[in-house]
């Protein structure tokens, strides 16, 4: 490690992008002193398998940590655990945490993540209405995803959907709730999300779109507990537990309460940089402009926690650093594993090409706007990342025929318009 530097960094939020910060750190030769605030008791960990393996029974906790319980110490990395951060005092590079201690710092990183968004209905604060975002919250819904159960998820994403394939693999009865017309239609369109919602009802899950939650009722015998929900429609229906799924909030209040700019997130140029050139932001809370994608952009995904961290410790040590990795995330339900990579504008009038087999769910799907390629979705195919992103990067057009011809290999010579297709090299 490099000789002690007489500097101070903070960095507030112990979760995966602030864990990850303080290992960037140390990598990049920063012999300073690193103090890592947490608002949770727990070591930082990580959260994808909280909705995926570990809510499966799958994994144990152990494998979610970040970093074995002696790293820490080992690279002198002071981690406060169960204290949030109450203020940040800019001109004098102060923050003040919850208890009323004090730390100065040279270079402050905000990765204070997301929160889920409530529920406001009459009935939503009854015991039984649950969230899914930290380990508390995948360890209650473990016990309560058990044969007969009667679940009730609230919203159609990646997290209920997710939630959903868990309580149903466990021999719950499911039903799923979303008030679009589709599960994932704005993110994936009509077409694949079609792919999702055929396979939750291939498992047996009650999928119910274009549907409104309008109260939780209370049960039976026990009106502190949920019982059930009501529809606009005047259905009404019983459930053990409702899992809300609709979405997370940025977890900006620290960041506008000192006067950063915000908007969806804490606003950051493509350096991770706040409008404040010694607060730098990254994770969740970041919405950061993407230099090759021409707009900001918050991705609230693991990959995102892992890499963007990277760029943040390099731009706190003044070094030369840019955000400009494509965004990515994964999901497993059932028996489907998916990896998707790039951006799709939800207002897009853009083209999907598929190259394989949707009904056999192996397939990858290509989102394509003037023939050039934005997003792509490998469904149950694998080692096909790094020609997707060379495909994306590259902004070339290709031929959608080519492109979804499973005998012409997967790059962007191969495919575009002036390739020989066949007969290309591979």
């Amino acid at each position: 490690m490099a000789d002690r530097d007489p500097r101070t960094f903070a960095i507030v939020g112990a979760g995966l992008a602030g864990a990850k910060a303080a290992e960037a750190l140390r990598d990049e030769g920063f012999g300073g002193r690193i103090v890592l605030f947490g608002a949770e008791p727990h070591r930082p960990y990580e959260r994808p398998p909280l909705s995926k393996g570990y809510l499966q029974g799958t994994s144990d906790r152990d494998s979610l940590q970040v970093h074995p319980p002696d790293w820490y110490a080992a690279h002198r990395v002071e981690l406060r655990l169960g204290t949030p951060v109450a203020a940040i005092d800019r001109r004098a590079h102060e923050l003040v945490t919850g208890e009323g201690d004090w730390l100065r710092y040279d270079k402050l990183l905000l990765a204070t993540g997301a929160a889920p968004r409530r529920l406001v209905v009459p009935g939503a604060g009854l015991d039984g209405v649950c969230y899914l975002r930290r380990v508390e919250d995948s360890d209650r819904l473990r016990s309560a995803f058990h044969p007969g159960a009667r679940v009730v998820i609230v919203g159609g994403g990646w997290i209920g959907l997710e939630a959903a394939a868990a309580a149903r693999s466990a021999g719950a009865e499911v039903t799923v709730l979303e008030r679009g017309d589709l599960p994932l239609l704005r993110v994936l369109g009509p077409r694949m999300a079609q792919v999702f919602a055929d396979l939750h009802r291939d498992h047996g899950v009650d999928v119910r779109c274009r549907t409104t939650v309008t109260a939780v009722r209370p049960a039976r015998t026990d009106p502190s507990r949920a019982g059930g929900v009501a529809l606009a429609d005047g259905t009404e229906l019983d459930a053990d537990v409702v899992v809300v799924g609709i979405g997370v909030v940025p977890n900006v209040d620290l960041a506008r309460a000192c006067g950063l700019n915000v908007d969806d997130g804490i606003l950051v140029n493509r350096h991770l940089v706040t409008s404040d050139d010694d607060i730098i932001a990254a994770g969740d809370v970041a919405h950061a402009y993407h230099p090759l994608l021409h707009r900001q952009l918050r991705v609230e995904h693991w990959d995102n926690a892992v890499h963007q961290p990277v760029v943040a410790a390099r731009t706190m040590l003044g070094r030369a650093a840019d955000h400009d990795r494509l965004p990515y995330f994964f999901t497993d339900q059932y028996d489907l594993g998916m990896e998707y990579t790039g951006y799709r504008d939800p207002d897009a009038r853009d083209e999907v090409v598929v190259r394989g087999d949707v009904r056999a769910r192996e397939f990858i799907a290509f989102w394509l706007d003037s023939g050039r390629v934005t997003a792509a979705m490998n469904v149950n195919v694998w080692d096909v990342e790094d020609p997707i992103r060379e495909l994306i990067r590259s902004g070339a057009q290709v031929d959608a025929g080519l492109l979804a011809d499973l005998d012409v290999p997967l790059s962007r010579e191969t495919v575009g318009p002036g390739s020989r297709g066949r007969s290309a090299p591979g």
